[in-house]
């Protein structure tokens, strides 16, 4: 059965490291990178079947990735991954079409369900944002 394809992005590398420690042994992770345009251009290379990315990153930050993701690519699945829960800025990344809102915190408990979610084209969003 093949495995689900991931793109990480966040732009530090702890926190891509663990989160990739995490997933390994359920998905497929194809490629992990520190900024939005490296995201853009990773995607395009590699087809991940979906992309967890964090918000606030140098160069393009995630909003604006995905913007560009979901223009490029309609069918992109991504799921957003960031330390800030507020209500107005989960509300404009769900808005790019997002199919995840994954708090960093809650990354041991949603980040595997929430794949799982939006692989079958539902969403998922962490309890505590």
């Amino acid at each position: 059965m093949p495995t689900t394809r991931v793109l990480l992005v966040d732009d530090n590398p702890a926190i891509r490291a663990a989160a990739a420690r995490l997933l390994a042994s359920r998905f497929d992770v194809i490629g992990a990178v520190s900024d939005g345009q490296s995201a853009v251009e990773a995607f395009a290379k590699l087809a991940p079947d979906i992309v967890v990315m964090d918000i606030s990153m140098p160069i393009l930050n995630g909003i604006e990735a995905a913007r560009i993701l979901r223009k490029t690519h309609p069918a992109a699945k991504v799921i957003f991954f960031t330390v800030d829960g507020s209500a107005d800025l989960q509300h404009v990344a769900m808005e790019t079409g997002a199919l995840g809102y994954v708090l960093k915190k809650r990354m041991g408990a949603d980040l595997v369900e929430a794949i799982k979610v939006a692989m079958v084209g539902n969403k998922f969003v962490s309890p505590d944002s």
